[in-house]
């Protein structure tokens, strides 16, 4: 199975914006259906943004208005926007296919209040 790597993800004041990006690990993979996940401390895991194959895209309602999905199909890399940042973000951020196969290891993102 393929594996995704994260990173881009760091400790930014509330109203900050961060860039995560997300690369498979190994060969490549076939284009398929993306999604940005998070898992706060203490809660599951849950599916913040979604983007087709196609480039359709959908938002958990907290972050909608907020964070942008993106994709570079020839480069194999998924991208999410997140600006206007807020403590309740805070958590680790994974990078899957939707739905999920193999996790990876994560990035961490704190807003500090």
């Amino acid at each position: 199975q393929v594996q995704f790597v994260e990173s881009g993800g760091g400790l930014v004041q509330a109203g900050g914006s961060l860039r995560l990006s997300c690369a498979p690990s190994g060969r490549t993979f076939s284009i398929s259906n993306m999604g940005w996940y998070r898992q706060a401390p203490g809660k599951q895991r849950e599916l913040t943004a979604f983007i087709s194959s196609s480039g359709n895209t959908n938002y958990a309602d907290s972050v909608k208005g907020r964070f942008t999905i993106s994709r570079d199909n020839a480069k194999n890399i998924v991208y999410l926007q997140m600006n206007s940042l807020k403590p309740e973000d805070t958590a680790v951020y994974y990078c899957n296919r939707v739905p999920a196969g193999m996790w990876g290891q994560g990035t961490q993102v704190t807003v500090s209040s």
